[in-house]
């Protein structure tokens, strides 16, 4: 043994002699000229800003609103819905992660042009630097909508946005720079998305003919636009996606919370959602299995090649799990039981006929059977009572009336506290015991059932229900088509909607609803409420079902002030930077 040892500790001085080998190679540490050089690692510096979308991943602030409640009691958003929401405590923050997107971003735009992204063909390092250019400029607009949508607000009677930082921070930047009005970042957005625009196709796709290419690129191969604008970047942003992402923002500024701060208008809001729409073929190419987007299990196993189905524009990538069903299904599937649609959300469901439920002389509801002939979607998106969900279809009792049900209103700690669960975005072939059977899952970022409703409202509020501005199709269009998908009022020309055609008060109202029901818990209601001033604080009810009675319960109170429909800037960065003006209220 001290021989051995004698020999490793002389193999050690030998080395130690010739370099030092606890020291990586100088070749390991990367400095940031190999940007240059190495396409790949200046690509790195794009692919933040697609990492840090936040529709990325389910955020489910539903929870927040009252369209749910979650059985969690650790759940944030349950939290700051119950009173505990602070400029120290904000579980919708965007500061850190959208800015940290556009700093990345920004540095990306500063260095690309000086990036060898092809060594041997000069247009083919042009078409790359144009593409990801293009994607940075997209890319940094939808994070600057996040950060208006998060952090806009209203101070000294001047509506402001974020600081607006569009070169590389470095160590010897001032960062106490005030916050830009909510006008200066909304004609960012716009110039960005411009930008994107001018850059980027409408979409990726493999050609076949040279007279598909654009002028700008005459000259070049069919087989050399393709590999760099083929079918190979699907899911990039796109000129397309750009659109999308500027009639988002100009429906966000038109709305009544930020309109007396800047100068776009419904009209605006209105045409921009129209020229995605017109690309898409209007309502001749309204997905008829939208309703059902995450379920259609053919369709979702089928996608390949980074392609999209009819529903979406913009997605994630495809994964295969069974989170989403082991968190919300029923306890007695093996689920946790996260997410309960509320009371409030399920009276927002009208009758099959079209009728709200609260119109006693049309709807036919009946309280005592209150399930019974109710709009489609309502038994497609919630497990109430005596509803089914799972692989075999199971039904879920959730009365209180046996003490061995685990899924009867509050039996245990992954028990529903409203009498209801979520079906919607849970893929019904998961099972979860006695093994797991992960599926296929995605996240859309932008669906083209959100971009009708849009339009629907931005065309309302700009011409009323019947005008249409010049576009194909007017609000009422879109509505009555949208209801027609769900099977909503297709036995009586949907008289309802008839009934209000003429009135845009109403049709505002149905809009809004109709909005609630296509995009619920898909993190939209909680945004729409602050946007349209509406009430953030209506007490969330429930039912509780014994003997076939329905009794309404009370279930969460929500505790928003006034203020509260503007989000705070963090207390952390006002600490560190003066010049940082808070919203009012917090």
């Amino acid at each position: 043994m001290n021989r051995i040892l004698l020999l490793l500790i002389g193999f050690f001085f030998t080395l130690s002699g010739c370099k030092k080998f606890t020291e990586p190679a100088p070749q390991n540490n990367g400095n940031f000229e190999n940007i240059y050089d190495e396409p790949a690692l200046a690509h790195g510096l794009l692919l933040n800003g697609y990492t840090r979308l936040p529709t990325n991943g389910w955020s489910f602030n539903d929870v927040a609103t009252d369209d749910a409640v979650s059985n969690d009691i650790n759940n944030n958003y349950r939290k700051i819905a119950t009173g505990q929401w602070s400029a120290m405590f904000n579980p919708l923050d965007q500061w850190t992660n959208s800015r940290a997107g556009i700093q990345y971003l920004n540095i990306f735009l500063a260095e690309a042009d000086k990036v060898t992204w092809d060594s041997k063909d000069p247009m083919l390092n042009r078409m790359f630097n144009d593409k990801h250019k293009g994607e940075a400029y997209g890319l940094r607009a939808y994070l600057m909508y996040y950060m208006l949508q998060a952090h806009a607000g209203w101070a000294g009677g001047v509506l402001y946005g974020f600081p607006l930082v569009l070169e590389p921070e470095t160590p010897e930047s001032n960062f106490n720079q005030p916050r830009a009005t909510f006008e200066a970042c909304i004609k960012q957005i716009y110039s960005d998305l411009d930008k994107a625009e001018g850059l980027l196709p409408t979409d990726y796709k493999d050609i076949a003919n040279a007279a598909e290419i654009p002028q700008k690129y005459n000259g070049i191969k069919v087989e050399t636009y393709n590999r760099v604008f083929g079918k190979f970047f699907n899911q990039r942003l796109t000129a397309r996606i750009a659109k999308a992402i500027r009639a988002k923002s100009a429906l966000m500024a038109a709305s009544q919370a930020y309109s007396a701060g800047n100068t776009t208008t419904w009209t605006e809001a209105a045409n921009y959602t129209a020229q995605v729409l017109q690309l898409n073929g209007w309502l001749t190419n309204l997905d008829p299995n939208g309703v059902t987007w995450y379920t259609n299990i053919a369709e979702i196993d089928a996608l390949a090649s980074g392609a999209s189905p009819r529903e979406v524009l913009w997605r994630t990538n495809i994964g295969s799990s069974s989170d989403l069903e082991a968190a919300n299904y029923p306890p007695t599937l093996s689920g946790q039981g996260r997410l309960n649609p509320t009371q409030n959300l399920v009276n927002a469901f009208p009758m099959s006929n079209g009728y709200p439920i609260t119109n006693a002389a049309s709807s036919g509801y009946n309280a005592s059977t209150p399930y019974i002939g109710r709009d489609p979607r309502l038994a497609k998106y919630i497990v109430y009572n005596g509803n089914t969900i799972g692989p075999t279809n199971k039904v879920i009792n959730t009365t209180i009336d046996l003490t061995t049900n685990d899924d009867g209103l509050n039996r245990r700690e992954t028990s529903t506290r409203t009498g209801y669960y979520m079906r919607k975005l849970l893929r019904q072939d998961v099972s979860l015991n006695p093994t797991v059977n992960n599926q296929k899952h995605y996240r859309p970022h932008i669906r083209y059932t959100e971009l009708f409703l849009n339009y629907a409202e931005a065309a309302n509020e700009a011409w009323g229900p019947m005008a249409n501005g010049g576009n194909p199709v007017s609000a009422y269009d879109v509505i009555k088509a949208i209801r027609a998908r769900a099977g909503v009022g297709t036995t009586n020309g949907d008289a309802y909607l008839e009934s209000i055609k003429a009135d845009k008060d109403a049709m505002r109202t149905l809009i809004r609803n109709e909005r609630r029901l296509e995009l619920a818990f898909e993190g939209f209601r909680f945004w729409d409420l602050r946007r349209w001033n509406a009430n953030l604080s209506e007490a969330v009810t429930g039912v509780s079902i014994s003997a076939s009675t329905y009794q309404p319960i009370n279930v969460e109170a929500r505790n928003y002030q006034d203020y509260m429909r503007f989000g705070p800037i963090p207390n952390s960065e006002r600490l560190k930077y003066n010049a940082l003006q808070q919203n009012n209220g917090w």
